[in-house]
């Protein structure tokens, strides 16, 4: 009896927690596109299967019963960052829910590449690593040409990859394992662009595989062909006669007839590389593979760069094409000048350009797109199942007509669900709205991030300042390429300053408005004004490079700097004026430090490896946070209910898990809101923020993927899960190795290796000397601190401080003080050694 009524109670508190259990939701504050959209993808077996690619900010599949693209990558985590550069994509023609994604960014996670794949849509990818083989470069020059991988009409086990500096690979097992085709004696290419795309002809099928396959290479002149055909499925390949050598082969679509379309341009694009590269001239041919015979179809008068070229599957010559990097002639909209949309009825013997004879754009409730253009339009789509619908890319998103036969073609900015831009920073303004600045289209004032906000106006492009006074919260000032806005109407207006010292940068405002820092990008000065940039001067005490200064939440005479190549807190007391240095931080964290709204004096640095920091004494003492083994961005909001200390935000690691955490104790307790679905490739961008009007919201920057939110809902899909802190075990082997010695000295190198299983964020190891040794100079590959005889080696922040499974981590210098032969090699030591 006693037994029955334990386990009733048991199972009553779990069903209790279930029902109470907090949930989040997650989504994209609302801008639209914004980001170049490089490739739409059409399943040519089954209506309305869409996938696009971007070059930072994943890939997407169109919803058609919502009408809006579902992202499909936002799963990817910070340590796999790179892989929000999708390359290309392959649909099966066998199979529409079965697709293959090449994925990677040569300058992030150190160039790791993988072919995704899934048998759902999309909703599930395996990831086959293929990093030792060949690398993809998801923004790099011609990331709009052609699909670089696809599958054969003929199997579906059998895939074939174009890379940028290895060839050509073939894959015989679904992607599981890939062998390069030596048929085919292609390598790298100036531009780094490679092979521009692959084409199976279905029409060649036999024996089970595709026969006839087409090579482009990005290169033109002397330095060889750059468009090639196989007739015995890869197993040989030779020049296609005639092909042209002035140009670069950018896309290519065939008919079931034998004929091939082409796009050509003098450079990869989507824009201009060099002298050599220009990307100002081209021509659109037709190749007919009977015969061999070249045709130039170019449109009359057109002799610029061609992207994008279609053929309607139901007409083979009904066809489309683009310009791509053309602003001339045709004014689009308001003012704005963009590429230029043919079609032809007659297999390009006659083509109408569809800007002269009548086209507008719907912006489909984005108003800032108005002052936009279609433009880098290096891909166009035919819809399969719908002669009369096509999409065009373009470098703002994706744009889809639904008639392009009318007399005047309507364009809708179809991006609904796409967000694709490089967040800078975001601030809420209690009782107010949010605003935001990113980069290329300047950032927006939302009042309900859910629904499309209004585009910050005077637009300048890229702007990567933005700084509200917190008591005077009308006053905001953001900062761009050669202009510095101020708004004393939080944000419904904005005035340029009068002048300005460099570029972009990072902004500070007093908490009363009446001061304005500026510190230039890559300068080691920081500028002062009272009069929001009629005058400056420079501020006294404060030589950081790239300084990023912070406000008092109360105090308007107080500023802080955190200067985390050499460790200082520097802070201000005369307004902005000078700057003293006070407590010693570790080197290498996030250089913006958050003050704590409504109380003077409340600071917290996020100091990566070596965790979350807070000061109470206005940057003079600093305490660390317990049980915090990463803090890679840290913020505040609202309040939770019956709480009386704003809500802390933190992207970092707790515990087992990396993530976005909240806490609503100052850091005694933590609870994880994101998942691993919702990871958005890591807060890259450095910072996170709390919603000053709602408790439990919270701001995320992404690597390209716009602002990510996400906020209590009961409905969410994201269970809350409080974390319990746990030293990780040490699983780096760290080492020591003298080389190059001399007499009084040598190179001494320090590696770090990590033998576990998750990515080592930030290290800080120490090594102490027995035998009068010292290190003398800089450190190269990371930052030495210390005297003799103890010395203590970090990151730095540098770009080798994310240490992967089974990656190694290595910093240098210059030991001296004895016989360098002789020396006893010390022992290195810290929390991550083991």
């Amino acid at each position: 009896m006693h037994l029955k009524k334990a386990l009733a109670l048991t199972l009553g508190l779990l069903f209790s927690l279930g029902a109470n259990a907090e949930t989040y939701h997650w989504d994209n504050v609302a801008m639209g596109g914004a980001g170049y959209v490089i490739g739409v993808v059409p399943s040519k077996l089954e209506r309305g299967v869409v996938y696009a690619r971007t070059d930072v900010g994943g890939s997407y599949r169109w919803d058609a019963q919502n009408s809006r693209w579902i992202p499909l990558t936002d799963w990817i985590s910070e340590s796999d960052t790179g892989l929000m550069g999708v390359e290309s994509i392959a649909v099966d023609p066998r199979n529409p829910g079965t697709v293959y994604m090449l994925a990677g960014t040569s300058y992030f996670s150190n160039g790791k590449t993988v072919i995704m794949r899934s048998t759902d849509y999309g909703q599930h990818f395996d990831l086959v690593d293929v990093t030792s083989q060949f690398k993809a470069h998801g923004n790099g020059m011609g990331r709009e040409n052609g699909e670089k991988l696809q599958v054969d009409p003929g199997s579906s086990n059998v895939l074939f990859v174009g890379t940028r500096d290895n060839g050509l690979f073939k894959s015989v097992d679904s992607g599981q394992t890939w062998t390069h085709v030596s048929g085919l004696d292609v390598g790298s290419t100036a531009n780094g662009n490679g092979i521009s795309f692959v084409l199976l002809d279905p029409t060649s099928v036999s024996g089970g595989t595709a026969k006839r396959i087409f090579v482009g290479v990005s290169r033109y002149g002397s330095v060889g062909p750059n468009l090639y055909m196989s007739k015995d499925g890869g197993v040989t390949f030779a020049p296609v006669a005639g092909a042209p050598t002035d140009l670069m082969p950018q896309r290519a679509a065939m008919t079931p007839k034998g004929r091939l379309y082409l796009t050509y341009a003098n450079g990869a694009g989507p824009h201009g590389l060099n002298d050599s590269e220009p990307m100002t001239k081209g021509r659109v041919l037709e190749y007919n593979i009977i015969g061999g015979a070249w045709t130039n179809i170019t449109p009359l008068g057109m002799d610029n760069a061609w992207g994008g070229i279609s053929v309607d599957p139901k007409n083979p010559k009904h066809l489309i094409t683009t310009t791509n990097n053309t602003y001339r002639l045709q004014q689009q909209q308001l003012g704005t000048y963009g590429d230029h949309i043919f079609t032809s009825y007659d297999a390009g013997r006659s083509w109408v350009d569809l800007m002269q004879r009548g086209f507008e754009i719907d912006p489909n409730g984005i108003d800032w797109v108005k002052y936009s253009s279609i433009h880098w339009a290096g891909d166009v789509e035919f819809d399969p199942f719908d002669s009369k619908t096509a999409w065009v890319i373009s470098g703002n998103g994706v744009f889809k007509t639904s008639d392009i036969d009318a007399t005047l073609s309507t364009w809708k900015f179809d991006v609904h669900g796409i967000e694709e831009s490089v967040p800078t920073a975001v601030e809420s303004i209690p009782g107010g709205p949010l605003v935001s600045t990113i980069g290329d289209y300047d950032g927006f004032v939302h009042t309900d991030p859910a629904q499309y906000g209004i585009r910050n106006s005077p637009g300048a492009g890229s702007n990567t300042g933005l700084a509200v006074a917190a008591q005077a919260t009308h006053v905001i000032a953001r900062a761009a390429w050669d202009k510095i806005y101020v708004s004393t109407d939080t944000g419904a207006s904005w005035q340029a300053a009068p002048s300005m010292n460099g570029n972009f940068g990072r902004l500070a405002l007093s908490a009363d408005g009446s001061v304005l820092l500026h510190s230039p990008a890559g300068s080691t000065t920081t500028y002062r004004s009272t009069d929001f940039g009629t005058n400056w001067t420079p501020v006294a005490g404060l030589s950081v490079k790239d300084a990023y200064p912070v406000a008092d939440k109360v105090n308007p005479a107080k500023f802080y700097v955190y200067d985390r190549a050499s460790g200082q807190m520097l802070v201000s007391t005369d307004g902005g004026e000078s700057f003293t240095a006070k407590a010693s931080l570790p080197v290498g964290g996030n250089s913006l430090v958050r003050a704590t709204p409504g109380i003077e004096g409340d600071v917290w640095a996020c100091l990566d490896s070596r965790g979350l920091s807070h000061s109470t004494d206005s940057g003079a003492t600093f305490t660390n946070v317990d049980g915090i083994s990463s803090c890679g961005a840290v913020g505040l909001g609202k309040e939770a209910p019956g709480a009386t200390y704003p809500t802390l935000y933190m992207w970092g690691t707790v515990g087992a898990s990396r993530g976005l955490l909240r806490s609503i104790d100052k850091g005694a307790h933590w609870d994880r809101v994101n998942d691993d679905a919702h990871q958005y490739g890591g807060a890259i961008q450095g910072w996170v923020n709390g919603d000053m009007n709602t408790y439990g919201t919270v701001y995320m920057s992404t690597n390209s993927r716009g602002i990510a939110y996400g906020k209590i809902d009961e409905n969410g899909e994201v269970q809350v899960v409080p974390q319990v802190p746990v030293k990780p075990a040490p699983t780096a082997v760290c080492t020591y190795q003298l080389s190059s010695t001399w007499w009084g000295g040598g190179i001494a190198t320090v590696s770090i290796t990590n033998e576990g299983n998750d990515t080592l964020h930030g290290w800080q190891v120490s090594w102490t000397y027995s035998d009068g040794s010292y290190v003398s100079g800089s450190a190269w590959n990371g930052v030495v601190t210390g005297s003799a005889p103890t010395f203590t080696g970090s990151d730095g922040g540098g770009w080798n401080k994310d240490i992967a499974p089974g990656g190694t981590a290595s910093f240098g210098f210059v030991v001296a003080g004895q016989d360098a032969l002789n020396a006893n090699v010390p022992t290195v030591t810290g929390d991550i050694c083991k």
